[in-house]
């Protein structure tokens, strides 16, 4: 089991598996190519690299984390048009929050829109909602399962 902390990302292979824990109002961003059993998971903390012009961790938002990500997985021979991809996150943690500052809704559609930028197909998502999930996503399958405390365990 490989471990992907916030503002991360890593790759695998099949057998190993990809792991991220406390999305909130972050999103778990799988990338994978079905034949070689090659993946990439990002857990992406805010929409827009732009909102901090001095942070220099590409990985914490989504703009410049899922272009790492997939130049990642181009340097290891994985072809771009191969990949697709699973999310999960994005909740709204806090009720009070306006909908302009629903940090969570806004990382979903700006990983949405990279993916789509990049000709990357989405084929499950669980976002939304108001709780925490933990992803763990199986390369060799595809699955991404997705576990929360009082919801349980679903499989994309």
């Amino acid at each position: 089991m490989i471990v992907v902390g916030i503002s991360d990302y890593k790759t695998a292979r099949r057998p190993d598996r990809l792991i991220t824990y406390a999305l909130g109002s972050c999103v778990g961003t799988c990338l994978f190519d079905e034949r070689s059993g090659a993946a990439g998971l990002s857990h992406i903390l805010l929409p827009d690299s732009t909102i901090n012009r001095t942070d220099t961790n590409i990985m914490k938002y989504a703009d410049t984390a899922i272009e790492a990500l997939v130049r990642e997985m181009e340097r290891q021979g994985i072809r771009r048009t191969q990949l697709k991809a699973k999310i999960a996150g994005g909740a709204n943690m806090f009720a009070a929050q306006s909908k302009s500052m629903n940090i969570g809704e806004r990382n979903v559609a700006a990983v949405k829109e990279h993916l789509r930028r990049l000709g990357i197909r989405l084929l499950a998502e669980d976002t939304g909602k108001n709780y925490g999930r933990t992803v763990e996503f199986d390369p060799e399958s595809g699955a991404m399962s997705v576990k929360s405390v009082l919801h349980g365990v679903h499989v994309f």
